[in-house]
């Protein structure tokens, strides 16, 4: 695998594992590393569709979706995921989604 793109590496071992919640957070970030947001933001759904409590996507599709302009589907991704952290009693993630839903206002 040394010849192998990390974006390929990780590409392969979740067509091994499809439902690896850190694999596929891993995917979405080596998008954005890539500036490919668009195509960050499908896996961050894709993501949080398998596994709903993942509570890093939120913040990261969060932010991904503010540099696509989609200020309302931001403001909903962090909204979900304050409520995810509260329940989780994760209060760092949840002030730090609060703080970036406050910047949208």
């Amino acid at each position: 695998m040394a010849d192998k793109s990390r974006m390929q590496q990780l590409q392969e071992m979740l067509a091994d594992d499809p439902h690896d919640a850190t694999l596929r957070y891993m995917l979405a970030m080596e998008y954005v590393s890539q500036g490919n947001d668009a195509e960050a933001v499908r896996c961050f759904h894709e993501l949080l569709g398998m596994t709903p409590d993942y509570l890093p996507a939120y913040m990261q599709a969060g932010r991904v979706l503010i540099r696509l302009g989609k200020d309302d589907e931001a403001r909903n991704t962090f909204q979900r995921g304050i409520a995810v952290a509260e329940q989780k009693q994760d209060f760092h993630a949840r002030d730090e989604m609060q703080g970036l839903l406050a910047e949208l206002d």
